[in-house]
């Protein structure tokens, strides 16, 4: 397992010095003008965070000692593969249905088909997340999402908020 956190770790860290490295072509600090962040503020600083989190994994994996473990086992790949379909489903599904929409579902399918957990975590994430999304990305951040053909519904909350 420990060559598998390694190659993940270092695979994430260059992904996320290549998302950084084209955030820059747009401000990343506090736009004065717009009384916000910059274009580029929120996928410079995420990455960043990411290139973190995944230097941390692979200081911890070469902390540790070397183990026999494969790199991945038949278990382990079948619910990689698992998961990586039902993002690529629901990336697909966003130009189609809107993030509104695609995000619940793979929450749902995620948390309680994937994950088997209980209808309270489930319910509360499903619901949870879009609404949180919503306040913060159009409402607070001015940041319209992709709502597909859901676009309609969301004409009351732009006379309410906007």
């Amino acid at each position: 397992m420990l060559i598998a956190d390694r190659v993940i770790a270092i695979a994430i860290m260059a992904l996320s010095a290549y998302f950084m490295w084209h955030a820059i072509a747009l401000p990343i600090g506090w736009n004065g003008m717009t009384g916000g962040p910059g274009g580029g503020a929120f996928p410079f600083w995420l990455s960043l965070i990411m290139l973190l989190s995944a230097g941390g994994v692979l200081i911890r994996s070469l902390m540790q000692a070397p183990s026999s473990q494969h790199f991945f086992d038949s278990q382990m790949l079948r619910s990689v593969i698992l998961v990586v379909v039902a993002l690529f489903v629901t990336i697909a599904l966003i130009p189609v249905l809107g993030a509104y929409i695609a995000i619940p579902l793979f929450i749902f399918w995620y948390i309680k088909i994937y994950g088997r957990h209980g209808w309270v975590l489930t319910a509360a994430l499903t619901i949870g997340t879009p609404v949180f999304l919503f306040f913060f990305f159009e409402v607070t951040l001015k940041i319209l999402l992709p709502k597909g053909v859901t676009e309609p519904l969301f004409f009351p909350l732009y006379a309410m908020f906007f």
